[in-house]
């Protein structure tokens, strides 16, 4: 007697899910080290002072300290804005701390740095956007330690020219507004930005005789001639500083990394972006905003 056995339809294999680029050698960091760093690390551990460059474990921290060079944060730390490639906190920000800039300047001056730069979350709920918290944190370090340099890392204004007249009137070196990507991954990347709206925020603030400065994440999907044409767009509008840097995915819940950029390709876009009329171009993978910002103080423009 024959025993019949049902028919199992096999379900269909999934595709295989791509597999991630991995981290290549040219991406490892240098532990910091040397007495400059030991110094402010000292000073920021014994007065419980906050950087940017510890809570963005920015892989330049033990570099830019030896060179007297940290960044702050002012006006909280919860963004109104939702970017899919930062780890900054988004949500209902807390009111507006109008002591924050002379305990900015108060911790700048007791860091001895000799070049500051202040960056910020967005704060859209704010009829100025914090440009009066902006303005005061400028003058109130320049007025404690009139030798330091201080370029402001300033976040999009919404089109609201009157604070950004405000925020930029301070007395600061440097007027930097990060681009962070190309046009065609606006949308994606930064999702409440627009790309025409930031060139329009940098050409405004060109236009008042302002050093100018951006930066691009490369590694998120963009093309070549994406690239260089937001070079062109950059040029177009007053810019005279680029930084270029490999992007890093700070959680899973953020961007995958699309490609990791070669350091050769990254030397190529400097010359690129130069030839195309740039003033300085910094360009590397462990390159961010403010990596070698107290060169960018005296670039001729």
């Amino acid at each position: 007697m024959l025993l019949t056995l049902p028919i199992i339809q096999a379900e269909p294999l999934a595709p295989p899910t791509p597999a991630r680029p991995r981290k290549p050698d040219w991406l490892r960091v240098k532990l910091p080290i040397g007495p400059d760093y030991a110094a402010v690390r000292k000073l920021v551990d014994e007065h419980k002072l906050h950087t940017i460059c510890e809570s963005g474990n920015c892989p330049n921290m033990g570099e830019c300290w030896g060179a007297d060079t940290a960044t702050f944060m002012i006006l909280g730390n919860v963004c109104t804005r939702s970017c899919s490639f930062c780890a900054v906190a988004t949500g209902r920000p807390s009111e507006l701390d109008l002591d924050e800039p002379r305990r900015v300047a108060e911790a700048i001056s007791l860091m001895k740095v000799k070049h500051a730069v202040l960056t910020s979350v967005n704060r859209d709920e704010l009829k100025d956007r914090g440009a009066s918290v902006w303005r005061d944190t400028v003058v109130f370090t320049k007025e404690l330690s009139p030798e330091t340099t201080i370029e402001t890392l300033i976040p999009d204004v919404k089109a609201n020219w009157a604070a950004l007249d405000v925020m930029i009137s301070g007395g600061q070196e440097v007027i930097s507004h990060n681009m962070e990507t190309v046009g065609s991954l606006y949308r994606l990347v930064r999702p409440q930005g627009k790309y025409d709206r930031s060139l329009e925020q940098i050409r405004r603030t060109k236009l008042q005789g302002h050093r100018t400065k951006s930066g691009i994440m490369l590694g998120l999907g963009e093309k070549q001639d994406e690239v260089h044409q937001a070079m062109d767009d950059l040029v177009a509008n007053g810019l005279d500083i680029l930084t270029l840097g490999q992007y890093l995915q700070p959680t899973k819940r953020h961007l995958e990394v699309a490609e990791f950029i070669h350091p050769d390709t990254f030397a190529a876009y400097r010359e690129e972006g130069l030839r195309r009329g740039l003033k300085y171009v910094e360009s590397g993978p462990l390159v961010r905003s403010s990596y070698h910002a107290e060169r960018h103080v005296n670039v001729p423009i």
